[in-house]
């Protein structure tokens, strides 16, 4: 076959390559109908085309200037067939569109106002329903307000009778109780009446033999009490000494005196202590008791003296009215009282303590310290409830509190002691 056979033959395939595609794509676009025509079409040209191509194959070593003829007429002619043919399919899918888009637009225009009438229908709609709403709930409102004073009514009615119903019960079970109480004291009246009946029957023969017993006791027990009325007035003269004794400052100094003294006496020997004893050289104040204790030796101006004894200085005091207002303060449980007069008695208590220790202290002619007896055991007892003050009155003062009992131990003490020498 001759080249240029085979340049038609490239450009038939090539154009019919063309037409299917172009056809493919109107049929993607305009439909199945229009493709379906457009695709017969294309394949009557495709059979004639490639008759026509078998009959100038076998034809072409014979008739090669013929076909060269033939081909550029039929060429020609193709060329114009393929010319009006795209024209026609050109102006088909024109048409075509134009009518899509007339389609399109009717119906978007139908659309938009189908929208439209749905919208203005909904928002119809939306306000009947509103409106039917509001409606409902007001009537809701006033069926509820009604529902409630009905109920008011009813409940006010109920509480009424109610009330009225609790009022008569209270009444009966009043008017019960009280007839129960009456019944109640009647009949423990009756038996308080035989009670007694009985009682007074046994007490009376009971009271004639013990009456008769009694009389004979308060004879016996008159007699003793002629006995103890010497006695009484014996006792009545000594309290009323004590008295004196107690409310008299000095008398009362005394009484703590003669207290110590008799302890003195008691538990030591005469020799053993001594009475208004000056313990310090060279002073005038006098200690009312001093306990002589074995010497140690005083260094004088001419040197040692030996055999001097040392004085345990033991002082006496009372300090009644602070005491007694404290007392008095306990027993009314008054406690700003009590509070005042504590502090009144231990500011007492620390000035005697320091005169003691000025006037009777004065190592080492004395101890290096001294007591203060308290003549009662409730006041010893009370200074010693007092938070630190027997410390402070051992360290600052050098003085030792002592009570009757705490003196009577410190006294068997030096006795023993004395008994060791």
């Amino acid at each position: 076959m001759s080249e240029l056979a085979v340049m038609s033959l490239a450009l038939i395939a090539l154009a019919i390559a063309f037409v299917a595609t172009l056809f493919a794509l109107l049929r993607a676009r305009h439909g199945h109908d229009d493709g379906e025509a457009a695709l017969e079409a294309l394949d009557q040209l495709s059979d004639r085309l490639a008759a026509s191509t078998d009959t100038q194959a076998r034809a072409a070593e014979r008739v090669e200037r013929e076909l060269r003829n033939e081909m550029a007429r039929t060429a020609q002619a193709s060329r114009s067939e393929f010319g009006s043919g795209f024209a026609q399919v050109q102006q088909a899918l024109a048409a075509q569109l134009a009518s899509i888009a007339t389609v399109q637009n009717s119906q978007i225009d139908g659309f938009a106002q189908q929208l439209a009438k749905l919208t203005a229908t909904n928002t119809q709609q939306f306000d009947t329903v509103r409106q039917s709403l509001h409606q409902q709930a007001q009537q809701a409102r006033d069926e509820q307000g009604a529902a409630l004073r009905h109920f008011g009514t009813l409940l006010t009615q109920q509480l009424a009778q109610l009330t009225e119903v609790n009022d008569r019960r209270f009444a009966e079970v009043r008017a019960t109780l009280e007839q129960r109480l009456k019944d109640i004291e009647a009949n423990n009246a009756a038996k308080l009446e035989e009670m007694r009946r009985t009682v007074d029957e046994k007490l009376h023969a009971t009271l004639e033999q013990r009456l008769g017993e009694s009389f004979k006791l308060v004879s016996d027990r008159l007699e003793q009490v002629h006995r103890g009325l010497g006695e009484m007035q014996t006792l009545a003269a000594g309290v009323g000494d004590l008295k004196r004794v107690l409310t008299n400052v000095k008398t009362r100094g005394t009484w703590g005196e003669v207290q110590l003294e008799a302890l003195l006496e008691q538990m030591l020997t005469p020799d053993q202590y001594a009475k208004n004893v000056a313990t310090v050289p060279k002073s005038n104040e006098r200690v009312e008791f001093a306990i002589r204790l074995p010497g140690r030796g005083v260094t004088g101006g001419s040197g040692t003296e030996q055999g001097e004894p040392v004085w345990l200085p033991i002082d006496a005091k009372f300090p009644r009215e602070d005491y007694e207002r404290l007392i008095d303060a306990q027993e009314r449980a008054d406690v700003p009282a009590i509070e005042e007069a504590g502090r009144a008695l231990e500011l007492r208590i620390r000035a005697e303590a320091r005169s003691i220790a000025e006037k009777y202290v004065a190592p080492p002619h004395t101890t290096d310290f001294a007591l203060l007896f308290l003549p009662t055991e409730g006041l010893y007892a009370e200074v010693l409830r007092r938070p630190g003050l027997t410390d402070v009155l051992q360290r600052d003062c050098r003085v030792s509190v002592a009570g009757p009992t705490t003196l009577t131990a410190l006294l068997n003490s030096l006795q023993m002691g004395f008994r060791t020498l």
